[in-house]
Parts: structure tokens; C-alpha cells; sequence
């Protein structure tokens, strides 16, 4: 039986005193004590994971320490996100819970302390991006992208569904709770139809794909609406597999792709220009020269689709996010992005909001990683696993919880006399 001088009562103790209210998850230390109950455990296997915390208090060190593997969670890791953001977001404004917490913050400062918490700050998981150079500068960017899409085309064939669609499906009721990556294929497949029927593509069409991935739109518009499509990437991984794939079914004579970036599209004149979930990568000061560039490869008249995500209350991607999954990733509010479409010339014709969407894509993404545990950490890494166990469980969060979005926008490049080439009845 534990005691209260043990650590992990100590800690629960404490933690729940400056919250101002129970911590709503147990604890398990390293020196075998146990204390509270909740639908997760958090286990705190050394004096490691404190030492993580301490010196990179938030996300950031918390992200280490689960990394790393010095903290863990038993049970539901989504449940214990949202139940431990819930308690953070409600504790007390006030100076006085810490001066009501101040003995038991002392008892757990002296225990964690004699138990080697307090060293040297340990060493950030060698997974954690490490970019040089200008922000947003093109080969930063290509770093950027390296980190985050050259994990290995095997690593993401495990992930994603048959589709290969690295992006928010577009769900229909009927799926299986958790949804499975069978559900998530058929969510992908309808997500690449609704873009290219808000496109308009008919057969002989130019479709322009920035940002085209392992090559699902492109497939897709190929074969199901006879376009001639294009697309480009900074990954010369998903480059090599998207024209492995073309080949295989027969497109390569309508289907193109190439590495290269944004800022030096040399195309002209096409009827269409997608771009799904890339925007976020673009950066603030360059997003205005990336709709440029959109814009300038369209015919007047002319259609765009963004698929993007977003944040509802502030820019920027996180400390976790941007350290390990998509760094330099920059969402900003729906709004401001709307306002830069404008600015950039492009008439706003409608937005779709995809948001509930992306807990049912994620949740079927962390369901096939599970499923799958064993291959993704051959593949990847233990290391790795658990940053996308942490990312997909705090993603469908973040979008359950409205602290996220995503949406189609579609708008369209005006002729010179104003007509938009959308009937009243489109999109």
C-alpha cells in the first residue's frame, strides 16, 4: 500500500491543488506508487519525463517526455488530453491556489528532487526538426518538407486508406465508430469527386494540382473526368510514387508530375487549380505570392479550390506540431485567409466547412496505426509511432473541439468584365 510521501500521490496532489480541482487522470511513478483514477493513467517511468516538463514547461515538454518514452498513458490517450485540458482550462486565475498548493508543491519539489528530477535538462528526441536558414526561404521549405512527407512511401501506405489521400474525407453516415480505414477510403473518394464537381472539370481540361501528394486528385480527375492534369511537389518521394502509380494505370500520357516549387510554376492558360491541405505549409508573408502564383497559371474565368486547415482563435501551427510534424506549418483563421484570396484577385464563390469531418479521418488514420503498431515502428521507429499515436489522438481533439477547422474554398479568377464562368446554381 502507498503512502502520501510517496511520489506519485505527491504529484497528484500538488497538480491538483494549483488546478483548483481533482486531476481527472491517475498517476503511476517510477518508484512503483500509484494514486487517483480516471479513464488514463499517466506513467511516469523516469525521472526523465519530470526533467522533460520542468525544463520545457506546456506542450513542448510534455511532446518529450511522451516521445522519448519516459512518460506514457495507460488507457484512452485521447480521453486523457481532453479531460487534462479540460482541468488546465479551468484552473484559478488567481495567485492564491498556489499559495494554497505551496506546502504540497514543496513536499513534491524535495521528493522529485531526491530522485535525480532536477538534473541536466535531457536531450530533445533526435526526431524533433531541426530547420536552418530564412524561414519559408525555398530550401528551408524543402527541408521542411523532407521532414515531414520522406518518412517513406511504405511508412504512409500503413497509415493512409487505398486512396493515398493525405487530406480530411468527406464522411457519410453509416461508418463504424471507431471508423475503419475501409470507411476512410470511401470518405477520400468522395472528397476527391466533390473537389473536381466544384472545379467543373470536363473531359479535355487542364487541372493544376500544387501540393499533389502520392497523386489522388490527380488519378482521380484523370480517369473519372477525362482531364489532362499536372501536378507538383517539394517531396521527391511522393514524386516517385505518384508517377510509379500514373504509369501502372496507364495516365502517363495526360499526367504529370514534377518537383518543384510554387514559386516557380511556369504553367499558363489551365481551366482549374487545386490545392489540398499544401496552404498551411506556405507561411504568412509568402501565402499572398502563393495565391499569385495560383492565379497566374488560370484562364480568366478560371476555377480554384483550397482545401485548408485552419485555427479558430490564433496563427501558427504549436510547439508539438511545428517540432515534429509540420515545421514552419502556419494555419491562421478562416477569415484571413478569405481576405487574402480577395486581395489576391480571386472572387470567393463558396466555403464549405469540413471540420466534425476531420475527427472521423483522424480517428480512422489512429485506428489503422494501432492496428497496424508493429509495421508503422519496423518501418518508422518506436519514436515515430508515438509521435503520430500523440498527433492523431491531439488532432481529432483540436478539431472536435473547434480549436481547429478545415475547408473547401472555392473561387474563381474573373474574365475582365467581371463574369465568373459559375452559374448561380454551381459550387
Amino acid at each position: 500500500m502507498t503512502t502520501d510521501t510517496s511520489l506519485a500521490p505527491t504529484v497528484h496532489r500538488a497538480v491538483s491543488a494549483v488546478l483548483g480541482a481533482d486531476l481527472p487522470v491517475g498517476i503511476r511513478a517510477w518508484d512503483g506508487s500509484a494514486y487517483g483514477s480516471g479513464p488514463a493513467t499517466l506513467v511516469l517511468d523516469s525521472p526523465e519525463a519530470v526533467r522533460h516538463i520542468v525544463w520545457h514547461p506546456g506542450e513542448l515538454g510534455l511532446a518529450r517526455a511522451y516521445v522519448s518514452g519516459s512518460l506514457d498513458v495507460e488507457g484512452d490517450l485521447a480521453d486523457a488530453l481532453r479531460l487534462t485540458r479540460v482541468a488546465l482550462e479551468g484552473r484559478p486565475a488567481l495567485p492564491g491556489a498556489l499559495v494554497r498548493a505551496s506546502s504540497e508543491v514543496t513536499s513534491m519539489l524535495r521528493k522529485l528532487a531526491a530522485h535525480g528530477a532536477f538534473e541536466r535538462p535531457p536531450a530533445a528526441p533526435p526526431e524533433e526538426a531541426r530547420l536552418g536558414g530564412r524561414l519559408h526561404s525555398l530550401r528551408r521549405d524543402r527541408e521542411a518538407i523532407h521532414h515531414h512527407y520522406d518518412l517513406g512511401n511504405d511508412f504512409y501506405e500503413t497509415l493512409l486508406d487505398d486512396t493515398m489521400a493525405y487530406s480530411c474525407g468527406l464522411w457519410a453516415h453509416g461508418h463504424e465508430d471507431p471508423p475503419t480505414i475501409a470507411d476512410s477510403a470511401k470518405a477520400s473518394s468522395a472528397k476527391l469527386d466533390r473537389v473536381c464537381r466544384k472545379l467543373g472539370l470536363q473531359p479535355g481540361m487542364r487541372l493544376l494540382d500544387v501540393g499533389c501528394g502520392w497523386g489522388s486528385l490527380l488519378v482521380h480527375a484523370a480517369t473519372c473526368y477525362g482531364v489532362r492534369a499536372s501536378g507538383i511537389t517539394l517531396s521527391r518521394e511522393q514524386a516517385s510514387y505518384a508517377r510509379e502509380r500514373i504509369d501502372r494505370l496507364g495516365l502517363s500520357d495526360r499526367v504529370t508530375v514534377e518537383v518543384r516549387d510554387y514559386r516557380d510554376l511556369a504553367i499558363r492558360g489551365v481551366d482549374a487549380v487545386a490545392s489540398i491541405e499544401m496552404g498551411e505549409h506556405v507561411g504568412r508573408r509568402q501565402y499572398p505570392r502563393y495565391l499569385a502564383a495560383m492565379r497566374r497559371t488560370l484562364r480568366p474565368g478560371g476555377r480554384v479550390l483550397l482545401q485548408q486547415m485552419s485555427r479558430t482563435q490564433r496563427s501558427g501551427g504549436g510547439a508539438f506540431i511545428e517540432s515534429y510534424i509540420a515545421p514552419d506549418m502556419h494555419m491562421r483563421p478562416l477569415d484571413e485567409t478569405c481576405a487574402m484570396m480577395r486581395r489576391a484577385g480571386l472572387e470567393i464563390r463558396d466555403v464549405m466547412s469540413m471540420r466534425e469531418h476531420y475527427v472521423l479521418t483522424a480517428r480512422a488514420w489512429a485506428r489503422n496505426l494501432e492496428d497496424n503498431w508493429s509495421s508503422v515502428v519496423e518501418l518508422a521507429g518506436e519514436r515515430t509511432a508515438r509521435i503520430w499515436r500523440l498527433y492523431l489522438a491531439g488532432g481529432s481533439l483540436a478539431f472536435a473541439d473547434n480549436r481547429m477547422g478545415v475547408d473547401q474554398i472555392l473561387a474563381v479568377r474573373p474574365r475582365p468584365d467581371g463574369r465568373s464562368d459559375i452559374a448561380a446554381t454551381d459550387a
